[in-house]
């Protein structure tokens, strides 16, 4: 072989190659700094926006609305956390959620629902991206769904209202909707100052979801606001319990108590039957929501008969020592006849209350302008609204009109050609036991008593007091709303309901009254709409009612009961009236 072949050849430099090599890189780098400076420099923004698109959320924290409590604490409306089941109809049909039916038949079954309707609800729109499956399920139920591992289905935080006292205070607390608002009652009322808002911040989020940065405060919210109410549970609870007993007993249609604290004008109780229970809401009725103390109208019966003879002594019309004759027990008025229950003879004042005599009263009505009684009813608060500022609340009716008979006049002083509400009667007795002053009603606990007017003069509420003692004593017409220890001041009545054309066979019975009488504390009311059978007069269906509950709600008060002295004292005040 020669030297020459055997010689080391050198490679040889292919310049073309090297320069497209070379070209390349320069223009690779050229693009990545030309992109580099056209995102950094000329249009920035647009790469921002979209890294926050991905990236910044509004979240808003949970904000529960406030508690219902009763003058002492005890709760009344409470909310609790629930959880809401909803689907996204994209992801799951993206996923493939439908795989395993056995789990969607789990799902059906704990939520109560036919497995059918939850996945039309699903599967009818594929492109749908949120449908709920049941809301306000408890945290049980929620972590069993949570477990099923469904693709698609989430659970998301709410609340529901919760009711500890059920059916007693129902009417008046209310109820709010499944999106936590207020409806009905209070919760209706108050839903503004119940209700907070939340506040909502600004946060950067990673990939899987956590607050990586807090940016900014977009609305500052409010916090809830809880409500005391003046109501006290103990009452409420012992007054509910005796009027459904009475209503069943009965057979009423309904019946209604309102108490009232003769100071303050604040309601310590305000039960109705038929009630209902707020934490069940299948089967809602309207008529057992209804607050009947306040929106249901009477006519007052012989409930009314202690402040015309106020009225009366206080325009000076009758004096406390005249005497009435009501001998033969009727009178003629216009045509038509005025009747007693029996013939009375000549009565003083007190017993014109106490034997609730309509020919003594027809006498006392007769004896005063019938314009002048009106505005002693309308100062007491009749045909007015009370100040509770409750929705539905009737104001009830006073006619006014140019011409009275002498007639119609004295169906005024008895009860009849006007309606008043149960807590309209409770307000003109808590009148009474206040010396006078009208308060207005409060469903809130106050802090001090407010400003009331003084409608009649403290001697006369006074002397009133004392005749209507013997109301509740031997003789009287309401024997059976005795308490003893606790002189009550107090008056019957039992009114015919009104029908197209006349009045027809159904009654009202009705007691009201305040004690004790020496030192007055409460005044109450009890309705019983419709009794059936023979007992309907209120001094056999009302009554009983009347002293379960003031007695009880006395001892709750820790109210003491009347002295030796203080009897005595009172028994002579009692025969000086009379």
């Amino acid at each position: 072989m020669s030297k020459q072949a055997k010689r080391k050849q050198k490679p040889q430099l292919i310049h073309w190659r090297l320069y497209v090599v070379v070209g390349f890189v320069c223009l690779l780098f050229t693009s990545l700094v030309g992109r580099a400076a056209y995102i950094q420099i000329i249009e920035p923004e647009k790469l921002r926006h979209e890294s926050d698109m991905r990236t910044l959320r509004t979240t808003s924290n949970e904000v529960h609305r406030g508690m219902i409590t009763d003058r002492n604490g005890e709760m009344l409306a409470v909310s609790v956390p629930v959880k809401a089941v909803y689907a996204d109809p994209k992801v799951v049909h993206d996923r493939n959620g439908f795989a395993d039916m056995r789990r969607w038949q789990a799902l059906a079954d704990v939520l109560h629902e036919p497995k059918e309707k939850i996945l039309a609800r699903v599967q009818s729109n594929p492109k749908k991206r949120f449908t709920y499956l049941k809301r306000q399920v408890t945290p049980a139920v929620a972590e069993y769904i949570k477990q099923l591992k469904l693709p698609g289905v989430y659970l998301k935080a709410e609340s529901r209202r919760y009711y500890p006292t059920s059916e007693i205070s129902a009417q008046l607390v209310g109820l709010t909707n499944i999106d936590d608002v207020g409806i009905e009652g209070i919760e209706n009322t108050y839903n503004d100052w119940l209700t907070g808002t939340p506040t909502k911040h600004k946060v950067r989020k990673s990939r899987d979801g956590h607050v990586v940065e807090r940016l900014d405060t977009v609305q500052t919210g409010e916090s809830s606001n809880d409500l005391v109410l003046s109501i006290d549970q103990r009452i409420q609870q012992l007054a509910y319990r005796e009027i459904k007993r009475a209503t069943e007993i009965n057979q009423a249609t309904s019946a209604s108590i309102v108490v009232l604290d003769v100071h303050t004008g604040e309601v310590l109780a305000m039960a109705n039957t038929p009630s209902y229970n707020p934490n069940s809401r299948d089967n809602l009725q309207s008529y057992r929501m209804r607050n009947r103390a306040l929106t249901d109208a009477y006519e007052p019966g012989s409930t009314i008969k202690p402040f015309v003879v106020a009225a009366a002594l206080e325009a000076g019309t009758i004096k406390e020592d005249q005497i009435f004759k009501t001998h033969p027990g009727r009178v003629r008025i216009g045509g038509k006849i005025v009747r007693d229950g029996r013939n009375y003879g000549d009565m003083s004042l007190g017993d014109v209350l106490v034997h609730s005599s309509n020919v003594g009263m027809t006498q006392i009505a007769l004896s005063m302008p019938v314009q002048e009684l009106l505005g002693y009813y309308q100062a007491m608060g009749l045909g007015n609204y009370s100040g509770i500022n409750l929705p539905g609340e009737s104001a009830g009716l006073i006619h006014d009109r140019r011409r009275w008979s002498d007639f119609e006049r004295a169906t005024l002083s008895f009860g009849y050609a006007l309606t008043v509400t149960p807590l309209q009667i409770a307000r003109m007795y808590a009148m009474l036991g206040s010396g006078g002053v009208l308060y207005p009603s409060s469903i809130l606990k106050l802090k001090k008593a407010p400003e009331g007017d003084q409608v009649i003069s403290p001697e006369v509420a006074r002397s009133v007091m004392q005749m209507l003692i013997g109301v509740t004593e031997p003789g009287g017409t309401a024997k059976k709303a005795h308490i003893d220890g606790y002189p009550v001041a107090g008056k019957t009545g039992t009114a015919r309901k009104a029908v197209a054309g006349g009045y027809g066979e159904d009654y009202v019975a009705l007691f009201a009254g305040v004690a004790p009488v020496h030192n007055p504390r409460l005044a109450m009311v009890v309705v019983v709409n419709e009794p059936k059978g023979d007992r309907y007069y209120g001094g056999d269906v009302a009554a009983p009612v009347f002293a379960k509950v003031m007695s009880g709600a006395l001892q709750m008060l820790n109210v003491e009961p009347i002295s030796a002295r203080e009897k005595v004292q009172l028994a002579g005040n009692v025969r000086r009236g009379e």
